[in-house]
């Protein structure tokens, strides 16, 4: 049965960026990337699907290698306009098992099969006459085209070029795909559905799609946020001993024990997220998974990430854990930010809780032998908007991370940007539900699909900021 999906080669001369936007346009960061040049020597094809659709199909192709020759080919045949695609084909049929025009045929031959041409162009590079050849070679063909102006360094030749390839090509962009939006690439897609009338239809739907499918991909990942903090809010975690009294030792192995799996949680929810938005292969450094050394446990994760002292007085206040008068009194003779002892208030006493005091570890059993030392829910007030302001942190980040990236990954930080997500309105939405989490009751139905759509109401703004 034939395909009835779009389909588009990008060819062009080596190491000018194909695979990169292959990776960009396709969400695919398996693609094989390399500065190398010559790095793909075989066609390979890479189909978007979404729900098991696939919306088109994308061929990254090896470099012309001996373009010359396969224009002096072509021209030794004096043919029509109507019968140069068949000239085309000759030469592919003719030349299939000649290991000199290896790369030549593999480019060609999903052209000939009926795949649209994106021709990609370094517009850091200026214009060279040679590139006339290649740009003439799929002339030949008779496919609808398009040019890509990429720009691998900082110098712009970029107005030379377009009057160069508007000479050939239908439609010329500009497109970096190390740094493509979501917009971009919905821009692109617009451009390529005008290469063929048969494409505009299934383009659009493509289009439509994607915008499903990121909805789909903010859904998830405010699911997996909101089950990250809940999960880890609640958690409780126990350790028997079988003496008289729990050893010092055996308190210190319990909160030991309770961070690991905290930090588990995160690790493991973090990497989710990055299969969430197609970045299984996402390469970071091990810092960086700890935000530049930053432990979740940190007196330094707290001042970028957790609540002020009076942000944590105020919130305390409105979940009724101190009124309002004592607010002041509180404050009086404190600095506003919490420095070396970062904590968090007690839920209706509006003492502080030191930050490495994250809940009280309880004994608990009768008899010898079956006697157990507890530490969680997480009492400490600060924790789940520390925890929640990281994961929403690398969430952005990942969300905003070109497919075509292939170094290591430095995610940067952002000393500002507890400001940019946690207003007041939003603090006071979720203290309401941290409050539920901290108790240990069971949530009722509907209650983490809530707070889930505060979180993806977060996401959003920041991603499409």
């Amino acid at each position: 049965m034939t395909s009835t999906h779009p389909k588009f080669a990008v060819v062009g001369h080596p190491n000018k960026g194909k695979s990169s936007i292959v990776s960009a346009l396709a969400l695919d960061d398996s693609v094989q990337i390399s500065d190398t040049p010559g790095t793909t020597t075989k066609k390979r094809s890479f189909p978007l699907s979404v729900d098991g659709k696939v919306l088109y199909e994308l061929f990254d192709t090896p470099g012309f290698q001996r373009a010359r020759r396969v224009l002096a080919w072509l021209e030794k045949h004096d043919v029509p306009a109507n019968k140069k695609h068949e000239v085309v084909q000759a030469f592919i049929n003719e030349h299939r098992d000649d290991e000199r025009f290896n790369d030549e045929i593999e480019l060609l031959e999903p052209i000939m099969d009926g795949a649209g041409i994106i021709y990609v162009v370094d517009g850091s590079q200026p214009y060279g006459e040679e590139y006339e050849t290649e740009m003439e070679i799929l002339r030949w063909t008779g496919q609808p085209s398009m040019a890509l102006i990429n720009h691998i360094d900082d110098s712009d030749y970029s107005e030379e070029w377009k009057v160069a390839l508007e000479q050939y090509f239908r439609m010329v962009r500009t497109f970096n795909p190390m740094q493509a939006s979501l917009e971009q690439h919905m821009s692109i897609l617009e451009s390529m559905a005008q290469l063929k009338e048969e494409w505009i239809a299934p383009v659009k739907a493509s289009i439509k799609l994607l915008k499903q499918y990121k909805e789909q991909m903010l859904e998830r990942s405010a699911s997996l946020v909101s089950r990250l903090v809940y999960d880890s809010v609640s958690m409780v975690e126990k350790l028997y001993f079988y003496t008289q009294e729990a050893s010092e030792k055996e308190k210190e192995n319990i909160e030991s024990n309770y961070k690991d799996r905290l930090r588990d949680l995160e690790i493991s929810t973090q990497k989710s997220i990055e299969e969430v938005w197609n970045h299984g292969h996402l390469q970071k450094e091990k810092k960086v998974l700890t935000f530049e050394g930053m432990d979740l446990f940190s007196e330094e994760t707290a001042s970028v990430f957790g609540l002020t002292r009076k942000e944590l007085i105020i919130t305390g206040a409105t979940s009724g854990a101190v009124t309002g008068a004592g607010i002041d009194l509180l404050l009086a003779g404190h600095t506003l930010l919490l420095g070396g002892a970062i904590g968090a208030l007690l839920g209706g006493t509006g003492a502080y809780f030191g930050f490495n005091e994250l809940s009280e570890v309880k004994v608990l059993g009768q008899t010898m032998g079956k006697r157990y030392l507890e530490m969680g829910p997480m009492q400490n007030r600060n924790f789940p908007y520390i925890l929640l302001g990281r994961t929403i942190y690398h969430t952005v980040k990942v969300a905003q991370i070109s497919h075509a990236k292939r170094e290591v990954v430095d995610i940067e930080m952002d000393q500002t940007f507890k400001e940019k997500w946690l207003d007041d309105t939003s603090r006071k939405a979720l203290e309401k539900y941290h409050k539920k989490f901290r108790s240990g009751k069971a949530l009722e139905a509907g209650e983490l699909e809530e707070y889930e759509g505060i979180i993806k109401r977060i996401l959003k703004s920041l991603i499409d900021a």
